[in-house]
């Protein structure tokens, strides 16, 4: 396949998931103009992010530091062409280097809390928050007082060992981070629907946590939830960020 083939397929492919979150949006009365659709570029290299850029697309996911990071470093250089940058980096700048500095960064993976300092370096909003040591380190990481906007992540399993915190936990930490955690901007909530439960039951139970929230972090209106397979009863549920990978990006590559 061609890069311009490559290029074509992935507009095709944005368009259509734009048009079907405009469309579920509607059907429910909500306005898609409300909604904010994060690409999800997991094992993706940095150059996809650039033509995602290019097409327009302002929110990108990560799930892993390392690989946040890395893109970001290659991104930022590639915006400073020079003697050594080869045609890596004249191949980033041509696709518009002003489009990539646009792009905000969401971390949505697993933080370990030694991983902190590094998460935070690179993100501009964390959406995977689930304990207080977590937060505290993100905050102790602040580097130049800039604020965190960050999401509590709540788990709607009945495994403990999955990632955010239990539902009734999650305004206790979100009124901990608001008290405690200057630098981080409660945003909001994230999870993600289990595998044995209806879609729309799990997003409905987040959004009654969601208000949960919002009663010691008032203007903590995020709802993150929805992924490629179910970010229509997600939207349904009243989720206000989509965190979309494959439906956008195509097939990750393989991975070892």
């Amino acid at each position: 396949m061609t890069p311009s083939t490559e290029g074509d397929d992935l507009a095709t492919r944005l368009a259509d998931v734009d048009a079907r979150i405009a469309d579920a949006a509607r059907a429910v009365g909500r306005d898609p103009a409300g909604l904010t659709r994060i690409v999800v570029t997991k094992f993706h290299p940095a150059r996809l992010v650039a033509a995602l850029a290019a097409l327009g697309v302002r929110d990108v996911g990560e799930n892993r530091q390392q690989e946040l990071t890395a893109k970001r470093d290659a991104l930022r250089q590639a915006q400073r062409p020079g003697p050594g940058t080869g045609d890596q980096g004249r191949g980033y700048a041509e696709r518009g280097p002003a489009a990539i500095e646009d792009v905000r960064w969401h971390f949505i993976g697993q933080v370990q809390t030694k991983k902190a300092r590094a998460v935070r370096a690179a993100s501009d909003a964390v959406h995977s928050v689930d304990r207080d040591r977590l937060a505290d380190a993100l905050h102790a990481a602040d580097p130049d007082g800039r604020s965190l906007d960050v999401c509590v992540q709540v788990n709607l399993t009945d495994d403990p060992g999955r990632g955010g915190v239990a539902p009734a936990s999650a305004a206790r930490l979100a009124e901990h981070i608001a008290a405690h955690c200057p630098s981080l901007r409660v945003r909001g909530v994230m999870a993600v629907a289990p595998l044995d439960e209806a879609p729309a039951a799990a997003f409905a139970r987040l959004a009654d946590i969601a208000a949960e929230v919002r009663t010691v972090v008032p203007d903590a209106a995020w709802i993150s939830a929805g992924m490629s397979g179910d970010f229509a009863e997600a939207i349904m549920a009243g989720a206000t960020h989509l965190r979309i990978g494959t439906a956008i990006t195509g097939q990750r590559p393989v991975h070892g």
